[in-house]
């Protein structure tokens, strides 16, 4: 199930992968509460797919890899297709807490409460992080949140906008992995 999203993702998508130069860090959400970094990046393959070769193929192998459990997670929420959304917890403090559960995403005006979640990280369930530890997961939304347009991130009452930023950079690299691929697609048929 999940792997047919990821293929139907692929087919709709039209900027090409391996001709993005982005790193992840130039276009991860970040926000901080204080005693935590949070960071979300969507596993949208429009997103990934502008990602530098390595970390592009690092990113959608960790789907593929995790696709049993992604399948098992979407089933209890009973949403054949979710969106995927790379969550990180951060610890800036010894004994830094977090709670999952309380991260949302609104977009086009609609809040989004995670519908599952596959952890990445053996300190997950431990709900406790020292400083400069992490716990990741897979989150799994409903199908809406919309990649391409604003979105805001909120956490325990916090909220951020970090998206925005992330959106100009994204449509700036759409645009040159576009221009890559002609230029690509010309030298391989010979043409001037």
């Amino acid at each position: 199930m999940i792997l047919a999203l990821l293929l139907c993702l692929t087919a709709q998508d039209t900027v090409p992968a391996g001709f993005g130069t982005l790193r992840r860090d130039d276009i991860v959400a970040r926000f901080s509460t204080g005693t935590l970094e949070i960071q979300v990046l969507p596993l949208d393959e429009q997103v990934i797919r502008l990602l530098a070769p390595d970390t592009y193929r690092s990113r959608a192998q960790l789907v593929r890899s995790r696709a049993a459990d992604l399948a098992d997670a979407a089933a209890r929420g009973s949403t054949p297709s979710p969106t995927l959304v790379m969550v990180t917890f951060l610890g800036v403090v010894p004994g830094a807490r977090f709670n999952p559960e309380e991260l949302n995403i609104t977009s086009r005006g609609r809040l989004f409460r995670p519908i599952g979640m596959v952890p990445l990280s053996p300190t997950w369930s431990s709900n406790q992080l020292d400083a400069r530890q992490q716990a990741a997961a897979i989150y799994l939304f409903e199908p809406g949140i919309s990649v391409r347009e604003e979105l805001t991130v909120s956490y325990q009452g916090l909220s951020s906008n970090a998206w925005t930023r992330s959106l100009r950079l994204l449509d700036q690299e759409r645009a040159r992995v576009r221009a890559r691929a002609q230029l690509e697609a010309k030298r391989d048929s010979g043409a001037p």
